[in-house]
């Protein structure tokens, strides 16, 4: 169980970090390599620290920031099923190394070893930016080339663009329609921003009053991520009612939106696949951690 739990934290945290840090990324996955095989070395687990460590390398090859991944959801899916595999072969352990002795003096209860903790910490972390991960390459898998021509380019800084956070929110950004914008008037609109320039386009008349952009929202990063974690603590908390309100109440916020997309149908098909996506990801973290406590 404790390798289930260092390579879920593994992964997440060199999502989290690829997505933060933008300089010296080396130093940055330097520092929390050295910092989880110090925790692993703590659990008495330094093989299985050493291995998570390799597989988050892995994962940042095979599903990068951006485009197509190079091997579709195959890794989610091994990820996936060897950390099952751990949890099942891998029983939690009473008293592993020195920090499950501190964990078993001071802990507030004797049914739950510091294995089921990491193992909450690392789907926790997982379900962050990895979880969006999992919902962005699920949809360019689905969607094909059409993604890849309507996804406007990255700014100049390299932070991520509107469609990125909107694809983390279960699909709420849907794909170009025929009676949108041209892309080229879009990003000649919205230059001054991606340049870094607090420039504003010059007024056409002498009379006229130039107003300031409106703030683009990217609350999809934020919105999948606590939408995921939400599920994943009602699930083990067993309070599917709520579970289910949650789920009604996005398709009714939704709705509006949905509605508007005439008979082309692909906002519904954008919102389902990632919201499904990001659902089921969020279930099968918590499954995981209900057979580790129940096992263990």
């Amino acid at each position: 169980m404790i390798a289930a739990g260092l390579l879920l934290l593994a992964v997440g945290a060199v999502d989290l970090l690829r997505q933060m840090v933008h300089t010296r990324r080396w130093l940055a996955f330097t520092l929390a390599a050295v910092a989880l095989v110090a925790v692993s070395a703590g659990l008495d687990a330094v093989i299985a620290g050493l291995l998570a460590v390799a597989v988050a390398a892995i994962w940042t090859w095979v599903m990068p920031e951006r485009g197509p991944a190079r091997a579709g959801l195959w890794p989610v899916a091994l990820l996936g099923l060897t950390a099952a595999a751990c949890v099942v072969i891998a029983r939690g352990r009473p008293r592993p190394g020195p920090l499950g002795e501190l964990w078993a003096t001071y802990r507030p209860t004797d049914t739950v070893s510091v294995d089921v903790i990491l193992l909450v910490i690392g789907c926790l972390v997982f379900l962050l930016e990895s979880g969006n991960a999992v919902v962005r390459i699920a949809l360019r898998s689905e969607m094909g080339e059409r993604e890849a021509v309507q996804t406007p380019p990255p700014d100049a800084a390299g932070s991520p663009s509107v469609a990125d956070g909107a694809e983390a929110d279960g699909g709420a950004g849907a794909p170009r329609r025929a009676d949108d914008p041209p892309a080229d008037a879009l990003r000649a609109a919205d230059a001054p921003r991606r340049a870094g320039s607090d420039a504003l386009p010059a007024p056409t008349e002498p009379g006229d009053a130039v107003s300031a952009p409106s703030p683009v929202l990217k609350g999809g990063r934020l919105i999948g991520p606590l939408e995921r974690i939400l599920v994943f603590v009602l699930t083990l908390a067993g309070a599917y009612t709520l579970i289910a309100a949650v789920f009604a109440a996005k398709g009714i916020v939704r709705f509006p939106e949905i509605s508007a997309d005439g008979k082309s149908g692909n906002r519904a098909e954008y919102f389902l696949i990632g919201s499904l996506v990001s659902w089921v990801t969020a279930l099968a973290a918590a499954f995981l951690v209900w057979w580790g406590v129940n096992a263990g």
